[in-house]
């Protein structure tokens, strides 16, 4: 018999390979940013109503709790509106590259907001992933501007994972993801009041759109969002994050797959996000060493 901790390893390299698939979706969904990540946080909110029915799960919450789920939901929305812009005015492969460099981010916000000690490799592995950066800056000029929106994304990313850390010891996943999605919905629908964006227009959606947002809400949003936050019941904040990182690996090699030759970078590009790969997967087998003695 597996541990709970080598199951929910493995449980999450598979939402981690879903997450990949996630971006080629973003790519094939003709919507733009903004209500893509309301169609797919308000039909994932739906099917996980439908589960907590189902499975008679109490959702009764204090309101301070709640009020706590809900900004965590306005944090993923942010997450995954600049990660789904930052793929609209750019590609998947800039964006998971860049998105990488989150669990160095959460390196960084986890001794800003929990007083935990800043750990010295990480700082330096952290440094050499702003050299890929770097050059992936200098020969992909013309992807500016989603090579920023996909920073943004990761630290987004890096801050929801340590925020949720928190959440799952003491409550159901199920219950956290439909509150946390509630949100997002919530916020990202007062916005689209307030600038008169709620239209006609916006909910009119071609079945081939329709038919990728199902996919999206339910096995990329409503299965992976309650599975990712139950695995953190056993893995560290640092080991989700670092795990995720494979996601650029799956995610490009899915993109170049689906949209061959719209996806293929220069060399130069491709050095870059190694680099960013590299550091990522140096820093796991030195902070698993350091542990180990």
């Amino acid at each position: 018999m597996l541990s709970d901790n080598v199951k929910s390893y493995l449980r999450l390299h598979v939402i981690v390979f879903i997450w990949g698939f996630t971006a080629v979706l973003g790519r094939l969904i003709s919507l733009d940013a903004l209500p893509l990540v309301w169609f797919r946080m308000f039909f994932a909110v739906a099917f996980l109503g439908i589960y907590i029915l189902i499975k008679k799960t109490p959702i009764q919450i204090n309101t301070k709790t709640l009020i706590q789920f809900l900004f965590a939901g306005l944090i993923i929305a942010l997450h995954w509106f600049t990660f789904f812009r930052a793929i609209k005015v750019s590609n998947v492969s800039i964006t998971l590259a860049c998105l990488s460099t989150g669990a160095f981010f959460t390196s960084l916000l986890e001794p800003i907001l929990y007083g935990k000690k800043i750990v010295w490799y990480e700082v330096f592995f952290g440094l050499i992933a702003v050299v890929g950066l770097y050059i992936i800056f200098h020969v992909e000029v013309n992807y500016f501007e989603g090579i920023v929106l996909a920073l943004t994304a990761a630290f987004l990313s890096g801050l929801f994972a340590i925020i949720n850390s928190k959440f799952v010891k003491e409550h159901n996943p199920a219950v956290i993801s439909f509150y946390e999605l509630l949100g997002g919905v919530f916020f990202f629908s007062v916005f689209l009041l307030f600038t008169d964006s709620f239209n006609a227009s916006f909910f009119t959606i071609s079945a081939h759109d329709f038919m990728y947002l199902m996919i999206l809400s339910s096995v990329c949003t409503a299965y992976a969002f309650v599975a990712s936050t139950s695995v953190m019941k056993y893995l560290s904040p640092y080991t989700v994050m670092l795990t995720i990182n494979l996601e650029p690996i799956y995610g490009i090699i899915l993109a170049v797959i689906v949209f061959e030759e719209k996806e293929k970078m220069s060399p130069t590009f491709y050095l870059g996000a190694l680099i960013i790969l590299v550091t990522v997967l140096l820093n796991a087998l030195l902070k698993s060493r350091t542990k180990a003695t």
